[in-house]
């Protein structure tokens, strides 16, 4: 059971700032501090009720973290469906569906990552406004591509990272700019992944065209050549179960855990009960918690997964 709450205003108890945390019951010295069921810290002094908690007088130290795999799940009760839920996406040629319809411009290389970002800043002021089905142009840049071995793990890792964005249903169209010397040579990749180049996939490589204002140019007209085919594909209405949905991290605020944290969390209930996906995106921010996520999984198989 939770000894500590979270204030809520800034004229409330004894003074403590909104957001803060204040003892419910008498903490002794190295008992533990426990917020919405989880061990956040222990006491480094006897706290009184009522007292303000923080880092005057609770540390976070070190503890044994037991994976009880799948303790806690809960998946035997499923929300209740009223009946099939739909959304409005955009059907891709492989059947893959998105919710959103940008043309991204990607880089083999660190070396084309600012004509890229000229190529997509083109377009965000009024260049857009006669293709109401396209959502907006975006570069994607990175810092690597070139002084790196071919054939190291380094570089599969960034070719599965380049076609995970080119075959991404939320992009109607793909560029593809390379410079010409690197170790990520765009023909590799194109053919590694066996893309084909077509009215919304295109590449090139800068020295083919000559410097960086013809790169420039060049990239401009082949976005403006996809535009029409990117804006001919319209919204359909299709299943939740073709919906994947990205979960990024909270904002580390007070209020998270009993606002946007509940929330998507039911959110991802629902999706998951009609056949869809929802994906914590951003694992790094689980590091350390995973023993509170090994007790939620749905089998051991998924939980041990998870510990490897």
């Amino acid at each position: 059971m939770d000894n500590v709450l979270t204030c809520m205003s800034d004229d409330g108890f004894q003074g403590i700032a909104r957001g803060h945390k204040v003892a419910a019951t008498n903490i002794s010295a190295g008992q533990p501090v426990i917020k919405y069921n989880q061990l956040i810290g222990e006491a480094t002094k006897d706290i009184a009720q009522h007292e303000h908690v923080h880092v005057h007088n609770m540390a976070m130290g070190h503890f044994d973290r037991v994976h009880e795999f799948c303790a806690d799940a809960h998946w035997g009760q499923k929300p209740a469906l009223n009946g099939p839920a739909t959304f409005d996406g955009y059907v891709r040629a492989n059947k893959s569906v998105g919710t959103r319809n940008y043309i991204g411009v990607l880089t083999t290389v660190n070396c084309s990552a600012t004509v890229a970002r000229y190529i997509a800043d083109y377009f965000k002021d009024d260049e857009l406004n006669s293709f109401e089905n396209v959502d907006g142009i975006v570069s994607l840049v990175h810092g690597t591509g070139c002084g790196m071995a071919g054939n190291g793990e380094g570089m599969a890792n960034l070719q599965r990272v380049l076609w995970g964005y080119a075959g991404h249903a939320n992009f109607g169209g793909i560029l593809l700019v390379g410079l010409g010397c690197e170790q990520a040579q765009v023909s590799m990749m194109v053919a590694n992944f066996g893309f084909e180049e077509g009215r919304t996939f295109r590449y090139f490589n800068i020295q083919d065209v000559g410097g960086t204002k013809a790169t420039i140019d060049h990239g401009i007209r082949m976005i403006k050549e996809m535009l029409p085919q990117v804006n001919d594909i319209s919204r359909t209405k299709v299943p939740v179960s073709e919906l994947s949905v990205a979960l990024q991290c909270g904002g580390s605020d007070a209020y998270s855990g009993v606002t946007a944290n509940p929330a998507l969390g039911h959110a991802s209930d629902l999706i998951v009960a009609h056949g869809g996906t929802t994906i914590l995106a951003e694992t790094p921010e689980i590091y350390g918690a995973e023993h509170l996520l090994t007790r939620r999984a749905v089998s051991q198989d998924v939980a041990q997964k998870l510990v490897d």
